[in-house]
């Protein structure tokens, strides 16, 4: 079957969006391909259409959780087996995940990148046929890019172990980052293939405004449709979300600190348009496939270009006119400049929060590798009496350096520790026979028990113990009461993943030179976007354009430049026509004087440089000189 066939087959589609036959033939001849297209450009095509057409199955590698369950069921729905492996899972779930990727003839595997360094998936990975590695928003691989994971730095060591082609997506990537991208997942030849970003139908608009409420009302009412509004800190999404219902217009908020069951209730009233406008941080719209957003407003300055532009870039995917406005004013500018000194503290900052966190939790040198810590930097910031922001940039850093993985607001799962000792349990009367069994069988099927809490498989251990999973939840609680076990109910929480043994005072791997440098890197992505707010001449489009290695392009003819030039040359033209007229009114016989009395006075309605106009009209010759 030819790809075009595949692409009807399960899409409906007849042909090809731009460069997507390109990528999907290079993967086929088995090529590294690194993909950068828009977003809404179609990137999920290109990987999964030569998957469908090679055997084995396909490892997608995404740090969307949210994003890789959609895929899977989009292609499920599509009669395309694919299964997914991700963060929040129990271990009996991931193991008959990984069993079926290997026997069980799917097409697709997700997973979160976390998973690639575990024993059991490179077990696994030994006994899979695997077509292709895919990697999904592969700027986060790249130390120069804005949104760095390391757990990506993983993927090119399955390489050693399946010798397969890497497809790497992403719809932001500047040339030094492409660059970067090749290098990491160690490409066997250069090929980069990208489009053209131009969004024809897509309007940039920014607005120098102190009244920020008043114009993104103006903006609301104005445009019809849905709309999305980015704010930079959760705090401003209910306050925003409530200024715009009780202004009459259908809103709400979504953000990341909210449980799992509000985030899906309200996304999915917003995408079946029961909510008209979003009001979100960027944890919202990774992956969402609206097409009909017709506006996208930042209220407030995104701290650099490649984050404007893929949040940006949800509005208008189905092609039809669509609105990105940004919001901003020198209180913007200001707390952009300040946010360097919080999101780049001192290494030795950094290794004093390493330690404050193993602290924290009672953990002592040469322990702790494998310890998920259930962590509230609230909680955390108030204990040690620190700053929550500056806090935040320090544990990133350290998971950039691989000592652990922080994640935020992930849903973990129920958790339990034995509290006495093996020989003293054997001394403790248990009250209940079932208490005894839900015992029994948390100490067959859990690894570490005794040592910290470990995560437990609710369903799986209610039907080994004959009962309910409420009635095991109940059972914990009075085994929790009775001091046998610790018991952590599931819940929906920032996690620390620890790597390691807490390594002693001047042992933690921090460099210092490799700050400076994400620091410089920052400040250039920042400059970029101050400067972007802050032109006045050159159109926005090409302005982007340029900025991610695309010099040749042209003006969009949207933008508020495009338009302001649009109205001046429409007013010059205006002018011109004006000045002749008057002249030949005058048989060619005039003066500066006349020709001042009539377009110099403030309500002529004429261009301000009425006297330029008329020194090209006669120096062209359209019009005779004027009398001295």
């Amino acid at each position: 079957m030819e790809a075009i066939e595949v692409l009807e087959k399960y899409w409906g589609y007849t042909s090809f969006r731009n460069m997507q036959k390109d990528i999907v033939e290079a993967a086929l001849e088995g090529r590294d391909v690194l993909a950068i297209l828009p977003t809404g450009g179609g990137k999920s095509v290109c990987f999964q259409v030569p998957a469908l057409m090679k055997p084995g199955i396909a490892i997608v590698v995404t740090p969307l959780i949210a994003l890789m369950k959609d895929q899977v069921q989009n292609l499920n729905a599509r009669g395309i087996k694919a299964l997914a492996v991700y963060m929040g899972m129990t271990r009996r779930e991931i193991d008959l995940a990984l069993n079926n990727a290997v026997y069980g003839d799917f097409k697709f595997l997700y997973l979160s990148p976390e998973r690639l360094s575990t024993r059991s998936f490179q077990e696994y990975l030994k006994d899979m046929d695997v077509s292709y590695i895919v990697v999904d928003e592969a700027h986060c691989i790249s130390q120069w890019g804005y949104d760095f994971r390391p757990d990506y730095l993983k993927i090119a060591g399955i390489r050693s172990i399946c010798d397969a082609p890497v497809v790497a997506l992403t719809a932001t990537a500047t040339p030094a980052v492409a660059e970067d991208i090749m290098d990491r997942l160690e490409f066997r030849g250069r090929l980069v293939l990208k489009s053209g970003f131009e969004r024809p139908n897509l309007s940039y608009i920014v607005r120098n405004r102190e009244d920020k409420l008043g114009q993104l009302l103006n903006i609301c009412n104005a445009v019809k449709g849905s709309g999305i509004v980015y704010v930079r800190n959760r705090k401003k999404c209910p306050e925003l979300a409530s200024f715009l219902k009780s202004s009459g217009v259908s809103a709400s908020f979504y953000h990341a600190g909210l449980s799992q069951s509000a985030r899906a209730s309200v996304q999915e009233d917003w995408k079946q348009g029961r909510t008209r406008v979003m009001v979100c941080t960027n944890a919202f719209g990774m992956g969402i496939d609206k097409p009909d957003v017709r506006f996208v407003v930042h209220f407030g300055m995104p701290d650099c270009p490649e984050a404007y532009f893929q949040e940006a870039g949800r509005a208008g995917r189905d092609g039809k006119p669509s609105y990105a406005v940004l919001l901003w004013n020198g209180n913007d500018l200001r707390k952009l400049r300040q946010i360097e000194t919080v999101s780049f503290p001192d290494i030795g900052y950094i290794e004093d929060i390493y330690h404050k966190v193993h602290v924290f939790f009672g953990i002592p040198y040469d322990t702790g590798a494998g310890r998920e810590l259930k962590f509230d930097i609230m909680e955390f910031c108030r204990h040690f009496r620190l700053n929550a922001s500056t806090v935040y940039n320090a544990m990133k850093y350290i998971e950039r350096e691989g000592h652990w993985t922080y994640v935020e607001d992930t849903d973990i799962p129920t958790r339990v520790q034995v509290l006495p000792s093996r020989e003293e349990l054997y001394d403790i009367e248990i009250p209940d026979k079932a208490m005894q069994r839900v015992l029994e069988v948390l100490m067959r099927t859990c690894t570490g028990l005794f040592s910290f809490p470990v995560r437990v498989d609710e369903e799986y251990t209610a039907s080994r113990a004959a009962v309910s999973v409420p009635e095991l939840r109940q059972l914990l609680y009075r085994l929790s009461l009775e001091h046998i076990i610790r018991y952590i109910p599931a819940a929906h929480s920032s996690v620390v993943y620890l790597k390691e043994d807490r390594l002693r005072p001047g042992n933690v791997k921090l460099s210092p030179d490799r700050l400076a440098k994400l620091k410089d890197a920052w400040r250039v992505r920042l400059e970029a976007m101050v400067a972007y707010v802050r032109e006045d001449d050159e159109c926005r489009s090409r302005f982007l354009l340029r900025y991610f290695g695309q010099e040749e392009s042209r003006d969009c003819g949207n933008c508020d430049i495009c338009r302001a030039g649009k109205a001046d040359r429409g007013l010059r033209e205006k002018t011109g026509e004006a000045l002749r007229a008057f002249i030949s009114s005058r048989k060619g016989n005039y003066t500066l004087e006349d020709i001042d009395s009539v377009f110099g006075a403030p309500e002529s309605g004429y261009a301000p440089d009425y006297l330029t106009i008329l020194r090209k009209l006669v120096d062209d010759g359209t019009v005779p000189p004027y009398k001295a």
